[in-house]
């Protein structure tokens, strides 16, 4: 008689325990299964919203190392109706290059012109008298950018760099809208550590020089809108 009550509470331990383990690894799978959903639901969101981030002065480095990080690009092509520009960016000056791609990616160049040319030394653009161009600055924001000289950045034949305000500017902090190119064969170097050189050409110096010998106005201004058109390669 005891030895069947023994048996009995054996054998409902043992039913019991297999109960258990069942239960317990339903429950454990039920959970893998939820983790999996949550983190493949799960997205980590970007720094800055490219669609609705406006770039001023307190945020303006901050967001082109960001950007910059996450858009390595370093070459880009300007055409124009005398042929097509090709261009190295520098990877020493990260600010000036993240800002030159993400004012490419956002279109805003196909909105200028080469507004100022003066022959043997600069083909400037990045600037029209479009209203549409003052209203994508608008858009993208009020902001300079941090001057980035080095040594073996200089003013040479070829040269792309950076305009900037010489009154009340200091700190040589550049304009991310307008840019221009050294057509001066010789380089014109008193402008090294004054304006930053952030690329050079590398395809299409004939072009600058034939954009060069346009006639301007008194204000350096070509008679011929030069409608310029950039691109990434």
């Amino acid at each position: 008689m005891k030895f069947h009550t023994i048996l009995l509470i054996i054998i409902s331990f043992t039913t019991f325990s297999c109960k258990k383990d069942t239960k317990d690894t339903s429950e454990i799978n039920k959970e893998q299964i939820n983790t999996n959903i949550l983190n493949s639901n799960t997205k980590v969101k970007p720094k800055y919203d490219l669609n609705t981030v406006v770039i001023n002065q307190e945020n303006v480095a901050d967001f082109l190392t960001w950007y910059g990080e996450n858009n390595k690009e370093n070459q880009a092509i300007i055409e124009t109706s005398f042929g097509k520009i090709e261009i190295q960016l520098f990877e020493n000056t990260p600010l000036h290059r993240a800002s030159f791609v993400y004012l490419i990616k956002k279109k805003y160049f196909n909105t200028t012109y080469f507004h100022r040319v003066v022959k043997n030394f600069i083909v400037q653009g990045g600037n029209s008298d479009e209203t549409k161009t003052q209203k994508e600055r608008k858009a993208i924001g009020k902001y300079f950018i941090p001057a980035e000289f080095n040594s073996s950045n200089k003013h040479d034949y070829g040269a792309l760099a950076a305009a900037r305000s010489w009154e009340n500017n200091p700190e040589k902090l550049s304009t991310p809208f307008e840019f221009y190119f050294i057509q001066n064969k010789n380089g014109s170097h008193h402008l090294n550590n004054e304006h930053t050189v952030f690329g050079k050409i590398t395809t299409g110096y004939d072009v600058l020089d034939k954009i060069a010998e346009q006639i301007t106005d008194k204000g350096e201004y070509p008679l011929l809108n030069i409608k310029i058109k950039v691109s990434l390669k």
